[in-house]
C-alpha cells in the first residue's frame, strides 16, 4: 500500500521587534528583507503594512488594531503583499477600510483576494469612451455629460450639495446594471448614516457596496479605503460589468496622508503636504477607464469629491486633482444660497469627454443650451445695476429664467434622460415661451404625466432609438399641441 505525504506550502517568515510607536506608526527593527506594501502581523493581533524605511529601522502603518502595541512587542512579516477580499457577495454590504464587514450581517465569502495597490490598465488595454453614464441630474446630462469610464471631479465648499450630486447619480443607476460603490473617507458617522438610510430606502444596496472609513476609524484604514473601493470595483470591471465609484472625499484622504507623513518624518512641501501626494491620488484615479472588448468591455467611472475653502479652486489638492481628472463639476455657494439647486456653476464646470457620449437626441436639443444659459447669467448681472431694460432684453431674461427653472431639481429625485429630452423638445419648439418661471414645474409634471398615460410607446421608442426620428418628433408635436398650456 503506497503512502501519500501531504506537504504544506512553504511559508517564509521574518521576525522583528517594535522599537517605537507614534499614533499608529511603528518603528520596527529586524525585518531586513521586507518590501514596501508588505503585510506585517503583531503578536497582539494587530496588522500593519510597510510604508517606508529609515536608517536602521522599518516604518509600519497599523491598519488593524488588536491589543495595544507598545515598544518591545514582537512581529513577523510574510511574503504576502497587502490584499483585500473581493467577490459577488460584497454586493449589499458595508465594509471597512480593509474589506471586512461592519454591518452586523455576518462574514462575507470572498471569491479571491485582489492587491490593494493594483496597477491601472495600460493604454493598449483601454478603449475610447462612447457610452453615457446617465446621472439623472438634469444640468449634468444636458450640459456636462459623463461617460462610462470617466473621472469627473466634484468640488465646492462645505454643505453645498456635493454628496447629493453623487448619491443622486447612484440612485439613478437602479435597473441599469451598474455596480455602485460609495467610499466614505474621514467623514462624521452621522453623515455616513444619512447616506446609508437613503440607500436602504431606495433599494440601492441590491446593486451597491459601502466602504466605510469614518473619522473614528484608524488612520491606516482611512488611508487605504479609496484603494480598497477601487479594488472591489476592479473585480466587477474585469468581469465585463460597469462600475461607478464615489470617493467622499479626497480632501480628508490628503489630510490623513499629511498626518501620516509628519509622523513618518518626511519633508513637508506646499501646504505641509508631502511631495508624493500628487502620485498618491494619480495612482488611484488612473485605475478608472473602459476596457477593450478582449478584456471584457467592463468600465469603472470615478466621482472623486474635493472640498474647497471659500470657493478657492487654486488650492494645492483641488488643482492636483483637476489636472488628473477628465473634467470637474464646480458647486457654488452663492448659487446654493440663492436657492438654485443643484448649485452647479456651468461657467466653471467642464466635461472633457463632452457630447461624444450623449444621446443623439440630447446632443441636438442641448447643443446651444449651455451658451444660452451662461449668456442669461451674464445679462442678469448687467441688468441688476440698470433701472430699465428694453423689451428684447426682457424677453431674453424671461427665457433664461424658464431655462433656469428647467435645470432645477429636488434632491434624491433623479430624472431619466428620456423625460429630459421631452422637456427640452418642448422648450426648443416654442411650447414654453409664454410660461412664467413659477409655472414651469407644473407644466413639466403635467406634460410628462399626459405622455406616459396616453403614449407610453413614445417614451419606449425614445429609450430604444436615443434619437429624434421623424416618427418620435411627430408624436411629441402632437402631444405638445394637445397639451397646450396644460394645467397652467
Amino acid at each position: 500500500m503506497a503512502l501519500t505525504l501531504k506537504i504544506s506550502p512553504l511559508q517564509m517568515k521574518e521576525y522583528g521587534v517594535v522599537s517605537e510607536i507614534k499614533q499608529g506608526i511603528a518603528h520596527v527593527t529586524g525585518l531586513t528583507n521586507c518590501m514596501n506594501g508588505q503585510l506585517v502581523h503583531f503578536d497582539g493581533g494587530s496588522q500593519g503594512t510597510i510604508v517606508g524605511f529609515d536608517n536602521g529601522y522599518e516604518l509600519v502603518m497599523i491598519v488593524k488594531e488588536g491589543a495595544k502595541t507598545k515598544p518591545g512587542d514582537k512581529l513577523y512579516s510574510t511574503i504576502e503583499s497587502c490584499t483585500v477580499p473581493v467577490g459577488e457577495q460584497f454586493l449589499g454590504r458595508m465594509v471597512n477600510g480593509l474589506g471586512e464587514p461592519v454591518d452586523g450581517l455576518g462574514p462575507i465569502k470572498a471569491d479571491r483576494r485582489q492587491p490593494i495597490f493594483n496597477q491601472s490598465p495600460s493604454v493598449l488595454e483601454r478603449t475610447p469612451l462612447k457610452e453615457s453614464l446617465e446621472t439623472g441630474v438634469k444640468i449634468l446630462d444636458m450640459m456636462n455629460p459623463v461617460g462610462k469610464g470617466q473621472r469627473q471631479l466634484i468640488l465646492g465648499d462645505r454643505v453645498t450639495g456635493k454628496t447629493t450630486i453623487a448619491t443622486d447619480t447612484i440612485l439613478n443607476q437602479r435597473g441599469k446594471g451598474v455596480i455602485c460603490i460609495y467610499c466614505c473617507i474621514g467623514k462624521a458617522e452621522a453623515s455616513l448614516n444619512k447616506v446609508l438610510d437613503l440607500f436602504r430606502e431606495n433599494d440601492v444596496m441590491s446593486y451597491g457596496i459601502i466602504v466605510s472609513a469614518t473619522a473614528a476609524s484608524a488612520v491606516g484604514q482611512q488611508y487605504l479605503a479609496p484603494y480598497v473601493a477601487a479594488s472591489l470595483g476592479e473585480y466587477f470591471m474585469e468581469k465585463g460589468r460597469d462600475v461607478f465609484v464615489v470617493f467622499d472625499d479626497l480632501t480628508k484622504h490628503a489630510w490623513v496622508y499629511r498626518q501620516m507623513s509628519l509622523l513618518l518624518e518626511r519633508s513637508p512641501g506646499r501646504d505641509a503636504y508631502p511631495g508624493d501626494i500628487f502620485y498618491l491620488h494619480s495612482q488611484l484615479v488612473e485605475r478608472a477607464g473602459k476596457l477593450r472588448p478582449e478584456r471584457g468591455s467592463g468600465s469603472m467611472t470615478f466621482f472623486p469629491i474635493v472640498e474647497t475653502v471659500q470657493g478657492d479652486v487654486t488650492g494645492y489638492i483641488p488643482t492636483n486633482i483637476i489636472s488628473m481628472t477628465d473634467g470637474q463639476i464646480y458647486v457654488s455657494t452663492p448659487l446654493f444660497t440663492e436657492g438654485f439647486k443643484p448649485a452647479i456653476d456651468i461657467g466653471l464646470s467642464v466635461s472633457r469627454i463632452g457630447s461624444k457620449v450623449q444621446w443623439p437626441a440630447m446632443r441636438k436639443l442641448a447643443g446651444i443650451l449651455r451658451l444660452e444659459y451662461i449668456q442669461y447669467k451674464e445679462l442678469e448681472k448687467l441688468t441688476r445695476i440698470k433701472a430699465g431694460v428694453s423689451e428684447a432684453v426682457e424677453k431674453r431674461l424671461q427665457k433664461g429664467k424658464v431655462v433656469a427653472e428647467i435645470l432645477k431639481q429636488d434632491k434624491n429625485a433623479p430624472v431619466p434622460i428620456e423625460e429630459q429630452v421631452v422637456v427640452l423638445y418642448a422648450l426648443a419648439n416654442g411650447f414654453m415661451e409664454d410660461l412664467k418661471p413659477n409655472q414651469v414645474g407644473a407644466y413639466q409634471a403635467g406634460l410628462l404625466a399626459k405622455i406616459k398615460a396616453e403614449k407610453p410607446e413614445l417614451i419606449q421608442e425614445l429609450i430604444q432609438k436615443k434619437d429624434l426620428t421623424e416618427q418620435i418628433k411627430e408624436g411629441l408635436h402632437e402631444q405638445l399641441t394637445a397639451y397646450g398650456s396644460g394645467a397652467v
